[in-house]
Formats: C-alpha cells, sequence, structure tokens
C-alpha cells in the first residue's frame, strides 16, 4: 500500500532505516531496514540472511515473538527487512548499523592473531581464505601442513609438542578457540538441529597463525608453551591468545608471564585464561599484570523446553531433542523418589518396580554425566517424558543434551518447586513445551560458576581477572562430528564451556582494537577494555552470579566486555614495558628474578620501588590498615581534543575516597593528565572486603575504575 506519511534516516554509510506509518499497534511502527551485506555473506543462503536479519531486532523471550517483530525479509531487489518496532528501538537498530565495531575496525583486516592450544582442523570451512588478503609483508612464519592447508586466512601453522610433525588437532579445543577469534563465515552452522545460522569469529578478517603446545588431551609442557610464544613473536603476530596456565606461581616461575613479557616489549597483546577452578577465591592462573587475565561468563540464549504444571506454574529448562509431535496435554507427573530413594537418580535398571507408563518423571542428577542414560531408563519404562532435576552444586546452570525422549534440565530450586507440587495434589501433571533456541535471556550474562576468581595470589596489588567475557555453551568449529548428522554435514561445530572459550572473544576484541587503533600500546587496548565494560546485564540490573547472588570485582574484574565502547574509551592507562620494573621491584623480587622476566640485568637499588597499586593500572586493589594509602594514575586522552572530566567515587563501604583534581581538563596542550587517589579507613569494620569504583565522567564518556580493598 502507498502511505502518505513517511520519513527517512540516513546513515553514515553502511544501512539506512524508511519508516512506512502503516498502523499503531502498542506504539509499534513499520519500519524499513536497508543494508550492506559484509563481504562474506555475499554467498550465504537465504535462511542465514533471514538469521542476520533478526539479529538487528529487539532482544525478546522467546523467537516466536521476535519472529512476529519481523514483517518482511527482502533478498532480490535490496538487502533489508521490515519489522515492528517502537521509535526507541529504530534508534537502537540504527546505532547498530552505523556505529557497529566491525565496519570501524575493517572487521580486523590486516591483523595476525597467534593462538597455542592442541592445533587445529585446517581443512574446516571456518579457516577458509575466501575474500582475505594475502598476509602483511612482516610475516615470517611457515606452516608444517602441506601446501594446500594453509592459506590467506592460516597463514602459518607449527607444532612444538611434537616437532616436525603437522599441527593436526584431535582434540577439538585448538580448532575451537581458533575460529572463536577469528574464524571465516560459514553458512548452514547448526548443533543437534539448533542454533542453525552463520557462525563467525570475532575478527573474521584477521590472519590466523596456530602454535600446537599442547598433546591430544590437553596438557601442555611450559618449554612447549615458551617455544610457542618466541616463535609466535619472531614471525610477526599482533595478538597472542592461550587459553591455558596453571596453579599461581611467582611471575620469573612462570613461563607464560615471562614468554608474555617478552611480547608486550615487541607491542604484542596477550590474552590468557583465568582458569577455571570456581566459584572459588585465589584460583587464578595468569596473574601478570602485562597479561590480559579473562573470566567467563553466558550468553543469552537457552535451547528452551519449559516445564508446565497443572498449577499453571512453569519452568524455562533446556534440551536439545526438540521433538515436533510432542502434545502439549498435561500428563500425569510422578517423583522418580518418592516410594525410594534408590530410584530417586533413574539410574539404569532402577525404575524396573516403579510405575511410570505414560507419566512424566522427575529425576535427579549427580552431575553431568551419565544424564542421556537417566532418559533411557524412563523410556525403557514406559515414561513418556522426563524432568531432570540438577545438583544444587549447579546453581542456575541448565544444560541442553540430547536426551532419547521429551525431557527437560531445571535447576535445582525449581526441582524443589516441582517436587512441592507434587506433594501438594493427589494428581499431579505436567507437560514439556519444546521452544527451540531462544535468545534474549534478561539476567544474562552471569558470572560462571567455573570461572576462577581473585583475589591474585601472585600480586595481591593488582586486581584480577581484569574482565570476563562469553564463555559458556560457545558455538564453535570442530574437528569432527559430535552430532546425528555425521554424515551429511559439510562443517562440523561443538558447543563447549570454560574461560578457555572466553579468551578468544576478549583476543579477537583485541585484534579489532589493533586494526582501529594501530598506534596503541598492548596496554592501551586492554585498558580501552577494562574501563568501558559492563556491570548490567541486558536487563539492566547488576550482573549476578549462576545462583543470582551478587558477583564482586574479584569475580568479573572490571566487568563484562563491551566491544563498541573500548573502541572509544575516552581515556587509557597506558603502561610501557619499562614501568613494571619499579613494580617488579616493589614485589620484593630480587635483582636475578627480574632479570629472568625483563631479559636484561636490573638492579632494584636504581629503580625507584613501587608499590603494587601505584602501576598506572586501569584498576585499584590494596590491603588496608589505619594509616592512609594515595596513589597516582596518569590518564592520555584519545577522545575529543577539547574535553574535561569530572570524577565520580562511588566509594566502598568503610572507606574515603578522595580524589586530586577532581576534575581533569585536555585541550591542544597535552593529551596527558595526573591525578591522585587518596583511601582511608573511616572505622573499624568487620568487614574482610568492600568495593567501589572510581569513575572519570564527561559528556561523551564514562571512564571506570573498580576498586578492591581488604581490610588488614
Amino acid at each position: 500500500m502507498f502511505t502518505s506519511s513517511r520519513a527517512v534516516i540516513h546513515s553514515k554509510d553502511r544501512s539506512s532505516i524508511t519508516k512506512s506509518i502503516i498502523k499503531r499497534e502498542s506504539k509499534l511502527e513499520t519500519y524499513i531496514i536497508f543494508l550492506k551485506k559484509p563481504e562474506g555473506m555475499m554467498s550465504a543462503t537465504r535462511e542465514d540472511v533471514d538469521s542476520w536479519y533478526r539479529s538487528f531486532l529487539p532482544t525478546v523471550t522467546t523467537s516466536s515473538s521476535n519472529q512476529q517483530r519481523l514483517v518482511h525479509s527482502y533478498h532480490n531487489v535490496v538487502t533489508g527487512f521490515a519489522a515492528k518496532l517502537t521509535e526507541e528501538e529504530a534508534k537502537a537498530v540504527e546505532m547498530k548499523q552505523n556505529l557497529g565495531f566491525w565496519n570501524h575496525s575493517n572487521y580486523g583486516k590486516g591483523v595476525i592473531i597467534g593462538v597455542l592450544d592442541t592445533g587445529i582442523k585446517a581443512s574446516h570451512p571456518s579457516f577458509s581464505d575466501e575474500g582475505m588478503p594475502p598476509p602483511p609483508a612482516k610475516w615470517k612464519g611457515k606452516c608444517e601442513f602441506n601446501a594446500t592447508l594453509c592459506n590467506n586466512k592460516l597463514i602459518g601453522a607449527r607444532s612444538f609438542y611434537l616437532p616436525g610433525k603437522p599441527p593436526g588437532d584431535n582434540n577439538g579445543h585448538g580448532t575451537h578457540a581458533a575460529s572463536t577469534a577469528a574464524g571465516s563465515w560459514v553458512q548452514g552452522a547448526s548443533f543437534y538441529g539448533q542454533l542453525n545460522g552463520t557462525a563467525v569469529g570475532i575478527a573474521p578478517s584477521a590472519h590466523l597463525a596456530i602454535y600446537r603446545v599442547c598433546n591430544g588431551f590437553g596438557s601442555c609442557a611450559d618449554s612447549d608453551i615458551l617455544a610457542g610464544m618466541d616463535t609466535a613473536v619472531e614471525d610477526g603476530v599482533d595478538v597472542l591468545s592461550l587459553s591455558l596456565g596453571g596453579p599461581s606461581i611467582p611471575f620469573y616461575e612462570d613461563s607464560i608471564a615471562i614468554g608474555a613479557f617478552g611480547a608486550i616489549q615487541k607491542g604484542v597483546f596477550v590474552s590468557c585464561a583465568a582458569g577455571n577452578s570456581g566459584p572459588y577465591n585465589r584460583t587464578l592462573s595468569n596473574e601478570a599484570p602485562w597479561i590480559l587475565t579473562v573470566g567467563a561468563g553466558t550468553v543469552d540464549r537457552n535451547i528452551r523446553a519449559k516445564v508446565l504444571l497443572g498449577n499453571n506454574a512453569s519452568y524455562d529448562g533446556q534440551s536439545f531433542y526438540q521433538p515436533t509431535n510432542f502434545s502439549s496435554t498435561l500428563l500425569p507427573l510422578i517423583y522418580a523418589g518418592a516410594n525410594s530413594n534408590d530410584s530417586a537418580f533413574c539410574d539404569p535398571g532402577s525404575l524396573k518396580d516403579v510405575d511410570v507408563r505414560g507419566k512424566v518423571v522427575l529425576c535427579e542428577s549427580r552431575g553431568f554425566s551419565g544424564v542421556v542414560d537417566k532418559g533411557q531408563e524412563v523410556k525403557n519404562a514406559g515414561g513418556a517424558a522426563m524432568i531432570l532435576m540438577n545438583p544444587e552444586s549447579f546453581g542456575n546452570i541448565t544444560a541442553a543434551y540430547l536426551h532419547v525422549l521429551p525431557a527437560s534440565d531445571v535447576t535445582y530450586a525449581d526441582g524443589l518447586n516441582i517436587k512441592a507440587y507434587i506433594n501438594s495434589t493427589s494428581s499431579p501433571m505436567a507437560t514439556i513445551i519444546f521452544d527451540g533456541t531462544v535468545f534474549g535471556v534478561p539476567y544474562a550474562p552471569q558470572l560462571a560458576y567455573f570461572s576462577s576468581r581473585g583475589p591474585s595470589l601472585a600480586s595481591p596489588g593488582i586486581l584480577k581477572p581484569d574482565i570476563i567475557g562469553p564463555g559458556v555453551d560457545i558455538l564453535a568449529a570442530w574437528p569432527y562430528a559430535v552430532d546425528n548428522n555425521r554424515n551429511t554435514k559439510p562443517a562440523t561445530f561443538n558447543m563447549i564451556s570454560g574461560t578457555s572459550m572466553a579468551t578468544p572473544h576478549l583476543t579477537g576484541i583485541a585484534a579489532l582494537l589493533k586494526s582501529s587503533h594501530p598506534d596503541w600500546s598492548p596496554a592501551a587496548i586492554k585498558s580501552a577494555m577494562m574501563t568501558t565494560a559492563n556491570l548490567t546485564n541486558l536487563g539492566g540490573t547488576p550482573i549476578t552470579d549462576d545462583i543470582f547472588d551478587p558477583v564482586n570485582v574479584f569475580s568479573i574484574g572490571s566487568g563484562h566486555v563491551n566491544p563498541v565502547k573500548a573502541d572509544d574509551p575516552g581515556l587509557i592507562y597506558d603502561i610501557q614495558p619499562d614501568d613494571y620494573i619499579p613494580y617488579l621491584c616493589g614485589l620484593g623480587y630480587n635483582d636475578t628474578a627480574i632479570g629472568i622476566i625483563v631479559q636484561r640485568s636490573v638492579t632494584c637499588w636504581n629503580n625507584s620501588s613501587i608499590p603494587e597499586a601505584q602501576l598506572n593500572y586501569p584498576s585499584f586493589s590494596l590491603n588496608l590498615t589505619s594509616s592512609p594509602q594515595t596513589y597516582t594514575r596518569t590518564v592520555t586522552n584519545v577522545g575529543s581534543l577539547n574535553s574535561s572530566y569530572s570524577a565520580e567515587i562511588i566509594a566502598p563501604q568503610g572507606v574515603d575516597v578522595k580524589v586530586t583534581p577532581g576534575l581533569i581538563q585536555f585541550s591542544e596542550g597535552g593529551p596527558k593528565a595526573t591525578y591522585s587517589v587518596t583511601f582511608t579507613r573511616t572505622a573499624n569494620t568487620n568487614l574482610l572486603f568492600s568495593q567501589g569504583f572510581l569513575n572519570w565522567v564527561s559528556a561523551d564518556h564514562v571512564v571506570r575504575s573498580p576498586i578492591a580493598v581488604l581490610f588488614a
């Protein structure tokens, strides 16, 4: 139809939005959004393009309601779609188009990412070089595969675990990490029939160099790791990614810390995993301040299997088995352990004397193993469906499994509620509603229960981890099929979790920042990510852990990475390699130990020692006694030439924080400013720990530094 009123919003260079006022419906209007396809999507299927279109829509609770917002998808005469949006949502869509970090960073073009891991499946489509230019002239590496496997995407591949052998990956960990950081566009990716769409890495136009330093079981020798780092720097990589590490040890004994210091001296950014020893404190790996230490959070996606009870209560669970013919009609519900603890876990053979025929069966779980076998036992006994109740230790984490019958994995708390309902009525009823892949989970990201926590043992005066990123249920390339499409799928993917998965996300973001800001040092890139990180989830409330308890700065560091804001941080805290020497002297290391780290002779007597918290770090960590402590920081303006920032203090409980000066201004006279912060204990307190924030606020930016205070 024709309309008499039409408004056009023009974008900078990529796209535009046309609003056709067709019908007002709860403030929703129909907008036409014109887009420009990325290079890697030129040959995408219709389904993949539709999935890309939907990624611009506002986050909603179900995929079906997301689909209802989409009015038309265009594929032939234009690239774009029509959708029902509010005015605010339309503006948000425009921001996604015009302020896209990918666009500004040219998708990481020209940057070389080095991945130290278990090797790579070189023939996987995620490492196709379609549309990729040759590597930069500085590249000096080599390929230990045959000549047909390396290309303009995978420009180098070497093995230090088995020198002289091709660095193939029979574990999967390295392939997964490499494709997460810089995988090429792969249309038609899926897993167990879910998560359908286009798979792509964080920096899809970056080059990859692979260094196999671990065996097929994920065990890595320090000598091989150091050799891989040494060679990668010589080869010319710009960013190093290490999803590996060990327990806390002094930096002069830590091969990764030593190798990373050598790397940052050559301008190479180093991203490392924080470790998977959470939720316990003081469990970190890779604590050196010249390393970005990465923790893990959840993503806003479920493979939804909703449990609906006869009292209309519902509980969101997960399952990869998504039957299309399972009736929504309520069925009798039974707890498998109602008459015997032996049958509560639905272990093989345990239900032979339990009447479950035609019923929904609530079973308990002891952990991740044997889950599918429980469903098989329910099915063998004639059960219609299974509700799997997690152990209490799993918190709010649910998992999607390929069950053999209709099933849903629910939390321990939800399982208790379902038990209570069963006990409250003589005829409990239930069914399972399968919604498939659902995006927009409002409480994501949450801190993963396994993500290692601080404080740092090696250097308590440096707040670690630095940041968290997506690390739970991450879909990426895999060297062999693990789902049901073993014989038909051209590309195989797997979904796994760990700080190993979060690390390459941050690696890829570092590569994008390196591309958009080639003059930034490793410390500047790190600062940009830390001071712009998010402290709230998609629902706008503070980030929590897996049991919805508040998180602290020793668990998430500066927060959850925000790539778009990191590209324009306003101010950065820069550190040059030599700045770490007084810090190392302040740790009490002797000259010989420091010489091992910095690879030259050092005399601490000639290098004024500083406390750990005096390092020009983007965060503060201190052990506060009765005496005040004062530290200085220097910020560099990378935003508007003429700008001013005011100090905003969110003081830790029991601590007075004074910032001098409270206003810093930048003009043509110079890009740097120095300020001091004095921390004073205000009263005796029973608290062991307190946290706060120092924000520098301008008209366009908030530059946030977390503060961690331990009371001596």
